[in-house]
């Protein structure tokens, strides 16, 4: 998905950036500013462990974490006054970003590093079927990001049935069902 870091006023100055248009990639560490954290959770169930395996909350993604503090790889767009264009966001609209680091790939990249869990389901997608009048629905620069989205299986992973599954996204909720390793887009309802 596309989407713009704006620069607040103080820093909406070209000196902060300078240089970073030399960089293909950057991190940026961000607000879960939706994520409720409940007092005391310790564990998560991560939708790739089949969505009933707890593990501890430092050992997962989960946005639901005693900090708040999440990490995101986006890559660079476009750099203008103010604003850098970026792509493979994955935080939602107003999400407060605390800094940006340039991705360094002789340090930031590790190759024989171990993923754990996150490793055995790495390949794991669904063919999806959206017929184009529900399709037509979505903003046209929101489709590829909904049909990546619905690729990547947002079904709870223990289930494993036929049953008509629900997916918020920006202003609609996208129903679905999965049979085998086809996702068929049955409804779009706007919100």
């Amino acid at each position: 998905m596309i989407g713009k870091i704006i620069f607040e006023p103080k820093f909406n100055n070209p000196e902060v950036i300078r240089g970073l248009e030399e960089f293909s990639h950057l991190w940026l560490i961000f607000g879960f500013s939706e994520a409720e954290y409940k007092e005391g959770t310790m564990t998560v169930r991560p939708p790739r462990l089949g969505g009933n395996t707890r593990v501890g909350v430092f050992a997962s993604r989960a946005p639901y974490r005693p900090n708040s503090l999440g990490l995101s790889c986006v890559k660079i767009e476009k750099i203008g006054q103010g604003e850098i264009t970026v792509s493979g966001v994955d935080m939602l609209n107003g999400t407060p970003i605390y800094d940006i680091k340039p991705y360094i790939p002789y340090s930031d990249s590790i190759p024989d590093a171990c993923g754990s869990f996150a490793e055995n389901e790495k390949n794991h997608f669904l063919e999806v079927e959206f017929p184009r009048e529900l399709l037509k629905l979505i903003p046209e620069e929101k489709q590829s990001a909904v049909l990546a989205c619905l690729g990547d299986d947002p079904r709870p992973s223990y289930q494993e049935d036929e049953r008509v599954y629900s997916m918020a996204f920006a202003d609609c909720d996208i129903h679905f069902t999965v049979k085998e390793n086809k996702l068929t887009v049955t409804k779009v309802d706007k919100k």
